[in-house]
């Protein structure tokens, strides 16, 4: 990894909301293609942690640039998936995946291109004249997974998007966004609650602590793909994260 370039660095990012000091001096890099999850007790600031990487909250103190510059979504291609589902109901599957690309005034054919691509490959080209009342929690949360890939991000930002699946839709989503994301080498950093979601899909994992928020550690996790929850190793790399957040 070490030897890929750097297309996020964070350097001394602090953030406080009057005097409620959220996060606390958080350096780190995240190279090109990386998968990094960030896990953190809850009520630590993960959300706040994204906000600021989008440049919606202003920092207290710190920078954070993108390819040496300092983060600006007008210019650099930063896509973000939220908890809640952000389809938009009056439009079909197609025209919600083709919305970002049509913000960023693609041609027509461009559009059809990429969106088509993207629908194959989470598997909704027959669903694609389907409305979102139409579809099942599944799909349309690959909805908002093909919206965010069609732009082809060079950043893709994602907040507890399977938080509240349950675990076998959830270990389902996780490979299709594993597959999508090697086959287009996007960077992604996935904020998640949830330990055994982090060993699985990461290349990186960050530990953060509790408010005001700092890193604790920055794991490498080298395990083979595909991954097993019931192998010995990847029971390890659980435990070993799970205890980092465990004791303070």
């Amino acid at each position: 990894m070490d030897n890929k370039e750097v297309i996020l660095h964070v350097d001394h990012m602090t953030k406080c909301f009057g005097d409620l000091k959220v996060l606390d001096d958080v350096s780190f890099d995240v190279h090109k293609g990386e998968f990094l999850c960030i896990v953190g007790p809850t009520g630590c600031g993960k959300t706040t942690f994204l906000n600021c990487i989008t440049g919606l909250y202003d920092l207290t103190d710190g920078q954070i640039l993108v390819n040496n510059e300092p983060v600006d979504t007008k210019k650099h291609n930063i896509a973000y998936i939220f908890q809640e589902y952000s389809t938009m109901s009056w439009l079909t599957v197609e025209q919600n995946v083709a919305f970002g690309l049509k913000m960023k005034k693609k041609s027509a054919g461009e559009i059809k291109e990429a969106v088509a691509e993207v629908l194959e490959m989470v598997g909704l080209t027959k669903y694609k004249d389907y409305y979102p009342v139409e579809l099942s929690t599944s799909m349309l949360q690959r909805v908002v997974i093909a919206r965010a890939f069609a732009v082809k991000p060079d950043i893709l930002l994602m907040d507890e998007p399977y938080g509240q699946l349950d675990v076998e839709l959830r270990f389902r989503l996780e490979d299709e966004l594993l597959k999508i994301w090697e086959k287009l080498g996007t960077t992604v950093i996935f904020i998640t609650h949830n330990i055994e979601e982090a060993v699985y899909l990461s290349e990186n994992i960050l530990v953060l602590t509790n408010k005001p928020t700092s890193i604790k550690q920055k794991l490498s996790n080298t395990l083979a793909r595909p991954r097993s929850v019931v192998d010995p190793d990847f029971i390890e790399v659980r435990n070993k994260v799970t205890e980092l957040i465990k004791w303070w």
